[in-house]
């Protein structure tokens, strides 16, 4: 199976790239505000883009959708309850970053809703969709249980936590879905973050100040 990822934009937001083989279907998760780099990975590990799976709606996860889904054709999946972001990249853009919305921040054309527990089947792979709010309200994990990987999107990081200080964002949410959602996973499970380096559910559940008796 392929795993890959690079850290993109101002950000460094992780963007990763799955595939059960070569030359096979491929499932994109977030896309920062770079799609020719999107491309580029693509192209590197020799896959069709078949969907690009957004954790939320913040413009580092998604500024790169739009432009992306329009050149590939790649559903992209959201929550809906993140619309009041996915569907004005631009203002964030202004309000977060300061900066002017140049470019192609239009979002995508057609935006397929996550669901809780929803279960995503392309080219041999099986990923169910956790939603985790408190980062943002449409906030989602991405777990794979046959291979042990959840993509933890703004959740939970090595070390941190999502912040909760944006719009939308809330904190006892933020605990509730930890609890629910994440720390019922068994300590070996691999946890791939939107931003940082790579943890396990373990290792955050003994070592993790925000996680410390929960």
């Amino acid at each position: 199976m392929i795993i890959a990822s690079r850290p993109l934009w101002l950000a460094q937001t992780n963007c990763y790239v799955l595939a059960a083989e070569s030359g096979g279907p491929a499932v994109l998760i977030d896309a920062p505000p770079e799609p020719d780099a999107l491309t580029e990975m693509v192209r590197e590990h020799n896959v069709i883009p078949a969907a690009l799976l957004l954790s939320h709606g913040h413009i580092d996860h998604m500024g790169g959708a739009g432009p992306f889904n329009r050149s590939t054709g790649a559903t992209v999946y959201v929550h809906r309850d993140d619309d009041f972001l996915t569907l004005d990249p631009g203002r964030q853009l202004r309000s977060l970053f300061g900066m002017a919305p140049g470019g192609d921040y239009q979002p995508p054309e057609k935006l397929e809703s996550l669901e809780h527990q929803m279960i995503i089947k392309i080219g041999g792979l099986e990923i169910e969709v956790r939603h985790t709010p408190g980062h943002t309200p449409g906030h989602c994990c991405f777990y794979l249980p046959q291979e042990g990987v959840l993509f933890s999107g703004d959740q939970l990081f090595a070390g941190s936590v999502g912040r909760v200080d944006l719009p939308g964002g809330n904190w006892e949410q933020l605990v509730d879905s930890m609890v629910k959602e994440v720390l019922t996973l068994d300590d070996q499970i691999r946890v791939l973050p939107g931003h940082g380096p790579e943890t396990t559910i373990g290792r955050e559940r003994r070592r993790n100040p925000f996680l410390v008796g929960l």
